[in-house]
């Protein structure tokens, strides 16, 4: 440290004084001690501070080490990406920027592996497993029939599954109440809806998207009970170019503009970014929902005067909770829910577009947290 190094070169500056006094000198008159210069050297010796003083007042090296974040050696933190990676704009995008955020916060050492076709997914986390990461965390549910088999050949591993669930000590699976959100940006497109019509885009039409779905209608309901809903999928179970398909989005969503709908919601991934053009191109009083980030933060200046809000699945605050866990030797096994009541879900206002509405927005998610307003998790019956 550097207050160490200078406690030790005034400690050797004196030794060597003192060295030069003993071995004396050539003049004779500096031979024989004068009492005068006796009492100065009393005198200034008396003035500077003794090393084990000065040593007494900087702090210990081992204090200074203690004080300093202690940094993760080797590989901490394993991040297998499903198809679409960093870059989708949405939830793998909230991923990354999870294991970003636990980088910078805990030191710790960050790999990543993105999958880029359905073979990949074993071995990516089987790498991720095998390099020495103390976590290894899949995101997205199509992890299933993959992480069970690796967990339980790697006990001494911890493992984070985003939306999915394997019971084990192991395992820490999270889920979140998309439903709970989505009822508030349902709610919103009731609100700003002129026309009383509006539409919900899905990527794969499976249970996980049909509770953005589910709870979207329901919202919107709330507000309008005769609203007009309209709903499509981009892909069925299994198609995985339904997270990445913004033609197919932006075709559907300007169809459903020009038909007279004012307001679309999107939960299919990189596809949305389709949505927020058609209704750029669709002109005023167009609106686009977007979904798990919080998409105004890296739209256009054009694209954000139609951005009304985004649906907040907090990917990124899981990941760096279950790293936060694992790093100071809290972590257990089970099953974790990411809710309105603990911010794992909400709604974005970055754009400015529904601070006309936040009151009733923030009311419909007191009356959901306090359980006066269940909320869907199946579009079924709405």
């Amino acid at each position: 440290m550097i207050k160490s190094k200078r406690i030790a070169v005034a400690a050797m500056a004196a030794v060597l004084a003192l060295a030069g006094a003993a071995c004396g000198s050539d003049d004779p008159v500096a031979d024989e001690p004068a009492a005068e210069e006796e009492a100065a050297a009393e005198e200034e010796a008396a003035e500077e501070p003794a090393a084990e003083e000065e040593a007494a007042e900087e702090p210990a090296a081992e204090e200074e080490a203690a004080e300093e974040p202690a940094e993760e050696a080797g590989p901490f933190l394993g991040l297998a990406f499903d198809t679409g990676g960093r870059g989708d704009g949405t939830f793998n995008d909230m991923a990354g920027q999870g294991a970003d955020n636990a980088e910078a916060n805990l030191s710790i050492a960050v790999q990543e592996l993105e999958a880029t076709s359905d073979q990949d997914r074993q071995p990516n986390l089987e790498a991720l497993a095998g390099a020495g990461n103390k976590l290894v965390v899949a995101v997205g549910f199509a992890f299933g029939d993959a992480l069970g088999p690796i967990a339980e050949a790697n006990p001494d591993v911890f493992f984070g599954w985003i939306d999915g669930y394997f019971d084990a000590p192991n395992v820490i699976t999270t889920a979140f109440s998309e439903q709970e959100g989505s009822f508030l940006v349902g709610a919103a497109a009731a609100l700003k809806s002129q026309t009383g019509k509006i539409g919900f885009i899905g990527g794969q039409e499976i249970d996980l998207i049909k509770r953005f779905e589910a709870g979207y209608i329901a919202g919107a309901k709330a507000v309008n009970p005769d609203i007009v809903v309209e709903s499509a999928y981009l892909g069925a179970a299994g198609d995985n170019a339904a997270w990445g398909s913004p033609d197919k989005a932006k075709e559907i969503a300007g169809a459903w503009y020009a038909d007279g709908a004012d307001v679309v919601y999107t939960a299919a991934g990189g596809s949305g970014r389709g949505m927020i053009e058609a209704a750029v191109e669709a002109g005023d009083g167009k609106w686009a929902i977007g979904v798990d980030n919080d998409e105004c933060s890296f739209d256009t200046e054009e694209q954000k005067a139609h951005r009304l809000t985004s649906m907040l699945k907090r990917v990124d605050t899981a990941v760096e909770e279950m790293a936060k866990n694992v790093q100071d030797g809290t972590a257990e096994g089970g099953f974790y829910t990411f809710n309105l009541a603990n911010d794992g879900v909400g709604y974005a206002t970055t754009c400015g577009n529904v601070d006309d509405i936040v009151d009733q927005l923030e009311d419909y998610k007191a009356q959901i947290i306090a359980g006066d307003i269940e909320v869907p998790t199946s579009p079924e019956g709405l």
